[in-house]
């Protein structure tokens, strides 16, 4: 006798630490807060677990059992008075793919952390000084070929930015800066994202760039149970104004109701060292979602 086995299991677990309250009215909690408190620590964490799996056994219509799963946390912690403000945000993924009888593949891995400081002078725009840093969490492969071959690992290439200027943050859902920036590349093995390309005899592990520095963000409650937020980067250097890396997050949440909700990330990216073409990455969950008070 024939026998059947089909699992399908897709699991989402966002968990959300608003200042007791829903992600989605995030803002709101904030400005209550600020008036009863002339400093405050505001935290934030958002944390999911996604799992999705297809098992068969003696079926005839063909298929193949395949396991996917994918750990993503967003934590940020801000710091407020009456004139300073101190942003902190730290973004990790990372995910596996395994289709049949292959060896598991990764298809999520990035470690991205950013702090932002300004002081408010009164102006329309506050002065600020900023720190990021984005690579991998750990090895990164291309399976473009068999077998796979090793492209990045931690910090292999490493981005740290610096940038000084101007920051308007005066709209609840936006804000946007521009500056000056500093941005060091490390790499060990995967030099070709360091290498200087006019020096022929050396290989260099490190390199130093300077240019201008511009960051969009935002959040915009489109109904009351869709959020929609989005970052966009922009960097270019002094010695080649023409050419922008690009790197544009978006986050499309739609709560169904008090047990279940919708996510759709959006990722595009474009940075000539690392690709002549425009990288993309889309993902659409369903699942469960909790809040922590």
């Amino acid at each position: 006798m024939k026998r059947l086995l089909v699992l399908l299991l897709a699991l989402n677990i966002p968990t959300a630490f608003a200042s007791g309250v829903d992600s989605t009215r995030h803002f709101e909690a904030i400005d209550t807060l600020k008036k009863s408190n002339s400093r405050l620590w505001i935290p934030s964490m958002v944390t999911g677990l996604n799992v999705s799996q297809i098992a068969f056994s003696n079926w005839t219509q063909g298929g193949s059992n395949a396991l996917t799963w994918t750990i993503t946390a967003d934590v940020g912690l801000d710091y407020r008075t009456d004139s300073w403000t101190l942003r902190n945000k730290l973004k990790l993924a990372y995910g596996r793919t395994r289709l049949g009888s292959q060896q598991y593949m990764t298809n999520d891995n990035e470690l991205f952390q950013e702090s932002v400081v300004s002081y408010g002078i009164g102006w329309a725009t506050d002065p600020y000084i900023s720190n990021s840093i984005r690579t991998t969490i750990t090895r990164g492969y291309s399976y473009k070929t068999n077998p796979p071959v090793l492209i990045a690992d931690f910090f292999d290439p490493g981005y740290v930015t610096q940038s000084l200027g101007f920051t308007y943050n005066k709209l609840k859902f936006m804000s946007t800066r521009l500056g000056l920036a500093v941005q060091e590349v490390f790499a060990n093995k995967y030099r070709q994202y360091t290498d200087n390309l006019s020096t022929t005899n050396t290989v260099e592990p490190f390199k130093l760039e300077t240019g201008f520095e511009s960051v969009s963000q935002g959040k915009v409650q489109i109904a009351e149970n869709i959020l929609l937020t989005s970052g966009l980067r922009l960097f270019t250097r002094f010695e080649s104004l023409n050419v922008w890396d690009v790197r544009w997050d978006n986050v499309l949440a739609a709560r169904v109701n008090s047990f279940v909700n919708v996510n759709f990330n959006f990722l595009l990216v474009y940075q000539k060292d690392q690709s002549l073409t425009t990288q993309m990455k889309e993902g659409l969950q369903l699942g469960l979602v909790y809040t922590v008070l």
